[in-house]
């Protein structure tokens, strides 16, 4: 029989080690394919099949599924992605393909943490100028712009084009250690770090070392997880695929 296909949403840590484990444990039965924004200029490699770009909307990525024979989309997007993974859910449904959504484990506040929680990037801004002081940014180059006129340091994973004057721009993309973490915290003379709720492994050491450096973070919070099937481990989503082989 023909290899089933699998589209798997999202250039995220949680995307790239799915399509990974996906490869090595169904083999040739299973034809993954990631689908990648195309915002990074670089991404890390991945097996099987790429796909960089937009589908066009809800109706767009319903057609690709159609055109391309998808048995099952996986959406393993970031936490903020809503959009894409509201189009997912809704041309899904159209198509009649079975989803999962791989959600990132949310980080839990701990003893000693210093959080000041904002709704949305523009919260964070009005927070970030009242407490004042130096800054460490990590929202995206997206929402960067919004802290015009905020000094700091931002780190990204490439390097914009035009960078905004008042930031130094450090590139990096995670896991990151909190001994590196507390490092650049100190070398830089942070005062306050500023934070999607992300969750997960990748980025959790920047809050573990404004833990332990005793330094505010401005969190802005996570979105609710989109509906329908969910799993927050990557063993659960290859049993939704075994299950549908």
């Amino acid at each position: 029989m023909p290899a089933r296909k699998l589209l798997i949403l999202g250039g995220t840590a949680e995307a790239r080690g799915l399509a990974r484990a996906a490869v090595d444990r169904f083999g040739e039965t299973l034809d993954v394919i990631t689908s990648l924004a195309g915002r990074t200029r670089n991404p890390a490699a991945l097996p099987g099949g790429v796909r960089v770009g937009g589908f066009g909307g809800v109706a767009g990525l319903a057609d690709y599924l159609g055109a391309e024979a998808i048995a099952m989309v996986i959406d393993a997007t970031h936490p903020f992605a809503v959009v894409i993974s509201d189009h997912a859910r809704q041309a899904c449904e159209c198509a009649g393909v079975p989803r999962l959504a791989l959600l990132r484990p949310r980080w839990r506040k701990q003893p000693g943490d210093n959080w000041i929680e904002v709704d949305d990037v523009a919260g964070a801004v009005t927070a970030l100028v009242a407490k004042g002081g130096r800054a460490f940014i990590t929202v995206g180059v997206k929402d960067l712009g919004t802290f015009a006129g905020v000094h700091g340091v931002a780190r990204l994973v490439d390097k914009p084009a035009a960078p905004p004057a008042e930031f130094e721009i450090l590139t990096g993309r995670g896991p990151f250690t909190v001994a590196g973490e507390t490092r650049l915290l100190t070398d830089h003379g942070i005062d306050v770090v500023v934070s999607k709720a992300s969750g997960g492994a990748a980025t959790r050491a920047k809050i573990t070392a404004a833990r332990r450096l005793g330094l505010p973070v401005i969190m802005i919070r996570r979105p609710p997880d989109p509906p329908g099937p969910r799993t927050s481990r990557r063993s659960g989503a290859l049993d939704w695929i075994a299950a549908r082989l």
